[in-house]
């Protein structure tokens, strides 16, 4: 077992035997490989079943809403920073939460893995940065930071920013000198081949909203494209309403997003939802000087005013 599962299982069973907690949200072993799930425990005996690894990806800021009690969660650097904003925008209470600290080495891209595998992979196990990867055909070792997720890669923030205690040592937070490549590359298309971009981008979407239920930030009791009062959007497979529902819910999430990839990795067609919000959090910190869920006493640009808020987009 590793340090970091140890250390969770052990904070876990004494919050839960001294009664500071009701619960504690964490990650589960999945049922096959390169999978891990959520988990609410209750229990001191099922502390057993926490662990954190590099299959956690999904974002456990999801789950504290709507939730009673005092509520352990165990949040990784993008987990802390959504925490940030249900706190900001009032989903829940900074005293309700006991925040495990886990600082993040980042998040493996299981699709790019299995890519690698003409059959089922039986077997996933870490050793440090080395992957083991087994199949009934072949096995293969793999350097782990050849296989982090995206936003992994670009992530500038590992470390939890806020948190009770931590389940390990901070990690090295690293710089970049471009940290929007992706969207640089975007910006430098002509109109027409921005436009054929997000057009290719959502060909294949069917409109399931995995990437909405899957985000931390989509909590409105009533998502636009479900009101029928009126009714923004169609039902529908139609492209208009399709690109629609993209961009819109892209500019909700506009200053809050913290790049989790939890829309991408909630995907079913693989489309890389990251494209539209990716460029909204490079607008709001060059124009504002803001990335999402650093600061708790703060609110998103978007959500206040202030006589210096730049205008030069009015004409």
């Amino acid at each position: 077992m590793d340090t970091c599962t140890h250390k969770i299982r052990e904070l876990s069973l004494k919050l839960l035997e001294e009664k500071e907690v009701d619960k504690v949200i964490g990650f589960a072993n999945g049922t096959i490989p390169m999978a891990t799930s959520p988990i609410i425990i209750t229990s001191k005996q099922d502390t057993q079943k926490l662990v954190f690894n590099s299959t956690c990806g999904l974002n456990l800021a999801n789950y504290i809403r709507n939730q009673k009690g005092k509520i352990a969660v165990i949040a990784k650097g993008c987990d802390a920073r959504n925490i940030v904003t249900h706190i900001v925008e009032n989903q829940i209470q900074r005293e309700q939460l006991y925040i495990i600290g886990v600082p993040c080495k980042g998040m493996i891209d299981k699709a790019k893995i299995t890519s690698l595998f003409e059959d089922e992979i039986i077997e996933f196990t870490e050793d440090g940065d080395t992957l083991n990867v087994k199949s009934f055909l072949k096995q293969e070792q793999l350097n782990k930071k050849d296989y982090l997720r995206e936003n992994c890669r670009l992530c500038l923030h590992k470390n939890p920013v806020i948190y009770d205690v931590l389940a390990d040592d901070l990690v090295r937070e690293q710089t970049l000198d471009i940290p929007y490549p992706d969207v640089e590359k975007i910006e430098a298309m002509d109109a027409d081949t921005k436009w054929q971009h997000f057009e290719d981008l959502t060909r294949n979407c069917i409109r399931c909203y995995a990437c909405r239920n899957a985000c931390p930030l989509c909590y409105c009791p009533t998502c636009f494209v479900d009101e029928s009062g009126p009714q923004w959007v169609g039902k529908g497979q139609d492209k208009t309403d399709v690109n629609t529902f993209h961009f819109l819910r892209a500019f909700h999430c506009a200053g809050r997003c913290t790049d989790c990839g939890a829309c991408v990795q909630a995907c079913p067609m693989d489309i890389n939802v990251r494209d539209f919000t990716r460029k909204l959090n490079k607008d709001s910190f060059e124009m504002f000087g803001w990335e999402a869920g650093l600061d708790i006493t703060k609110r998103p640009p978007l959500d206040a005013y202030s006589p210096d808020d730049p205008n030069d987009f009015i004409k």
